[in-house]
């Protein structure tokens, strides 16, 4: 099924702005990517019409708040095929479930646990491991990446042991764009005796997820980068692994009954959304996956990578161009350096034409201190990106180029 991309380019105002005196060309996917139409509306509507706090109300407004809050729990559920609603926890986004996981799971931790990740990791699949070590004498293992930006699954396996309590690793890289062979880690974890948690934050918008299939214990999503607002996020774990966890925050919602001298804890999901949650904005993601479930799954992920294409051959024939992360299957996320040249220097001599890149170290600096760089540039591409912004965005570049050079 083909796309029609001019619709849905329409469907966005934000692509109708200008920038520096140009139409705007929007390659900041992986770092957040815009919203359409049908999500700021929804938002809108919900807060003009029939929004209250969600759960505890008696109101007519209360029981609509809540049942639009808890279809979009439901809509998840359906995205990610997990088995239940109760298996999905809403939370502000894709870095506190991740954060929720760890501390959830500290009371567990005994000094030399092992947790193995990889180099590639974002800084939110990082740092709350770290705090495991710091506090609670956790171990981290680290996995390298090939030459081309392939996971090593052989040193991956070789990381594994009886001493493994948990694996955290990407299912799609920020930087790389690799997708990881998430099937096979959670087999070979399982085999371990460890659990495992996905960071899904890009993958969920660039690949059909099924966490059944996976066999995953946990999953995580953001909001902001499937087209739905900030503030945002879900985490898939099985009925099993949220048994285990410790709750994450205490309040509001998450309680059974609270007494002086005892508290018992409500059930998943609630045991984990302490006070009032943000209610418009899952409702929002709700329906940006809505939105995303009206187009066939194939036909976007084929337009995201003819785009990425068109972008990565042109790329390729830039004297002194480095592409990092050339996996094979991987998402439409192009890291590059040019010799020579910061890649802040990059995104802003192209801003000055219009086109949003990023520059840095995209949170992941452990893999830029693997690929012995400090920063790279970073255009990322999602469903309304086109063949022309592509062209235009090489050559901009190429004009960036003659001018620091």
């Amino acid at each position: 099924m083909s796309l029609d991309i001019d619709a849905i380019r329409s469907e966005f105002p934000i692509l109708r702005c200008e920038v520096n005196g140009r139409q705007l060309v929007y390659l900041d996917n992986a770092a957040s990517a815009q919203k359409p139409d049908a999500v700021l509306d929804r938002m809108s509507e919900q807060g003009k019409t029939a929004y209250a706090n969600v759960h505890r109300g008696l109101h007519t407004l209360a029981n609509e708040t809540t049942a639009a809050y808890e279809g979009a729990r439901g809509i998840v559920q359906e995205f990610l095929n997990a088995p239940h609603p109760e298996n999905i926890i809403f939370t502000k986004g894709g870095t506190e479930a991740v954060n929720l996981v760890s501390a959830g799971l500290a009371q567990e931790i005994q000094p030399g646990d092992e947790i193995v990740l990889s180099v590639m990791e974002h800084h939110s699949n990082i740092v709350p491991w770290h705090f495991l070590r710091e506090r609670y004498g956790a171990v981290l293992k680290w996995v390298p990446v090939l030459e081309d930006g392939a996971l090593d699954m052989a040193a991956y396996a070789d990381a594994l042991g009886p001493k493994t309590k948990l694996v955290a690793m990407t299912h799609m890289s920020n930087v790389l764009g690799t997708v990881t062979d998430a099937k096979q880690l959670v087999q070979l974890a399982h085999d371990a005796g460890a659990q495992i948690l996905l960071d899904g934050c890009q993958a969920g918008v660039h690949l059909d997820v099924d966490v059944e299939e996976l066999g995953c214990d946990f999953y995580v999503l953001t909001g902001h980068k499937m087209y739905g607002p900030t503030g945002i996020g879900a985490l898939f774990g099985t009925s099993e692994a949220l048994a285990r966890l410790s709750p994450y925050q205490g309040g509001g919602e998450m309680i059974e009954t609270v007494e002086r001298d005892r508290v018992t804890y409500n059930e998943a999901p609630h045991k984990f959304e302490a006070g009032t949650p943000p209610i418009l904005q899952a409702i929002g993601l709700g329906e940006a996956i809505s939105w995303l479930n009206r187009f066939d799954a194939a036909a976007i992920r084929a337009h995201e990578q003819s785009v990425y294409q068109r972008a990565f051959e042109q790329l390729s024939d830039v004297n002194g161009i480095r592409v990092h992360g050339q996996a094979e299957g991987k998402g439409p996320v192009l890291s590059f350096s040019l010799e020579g040249v910061h890649p802040h220097d990059i995104a802003q001599l192209v801003d000055m034409h219009g086109i949003a890149i990023r520059a840095g170290h995209h949170c992941a600096q452990p893999l830029m201190s693997h690929l012995g760089v400090s920063a790279t540039a970073r255009a990322s591409f999602g469903v309304y990106n086109t063949h022309d912004e592509a062209d235009a965005f090489i050559e901009a570049l190429y004009k960036a180029r003659s001018m620091l050079l």
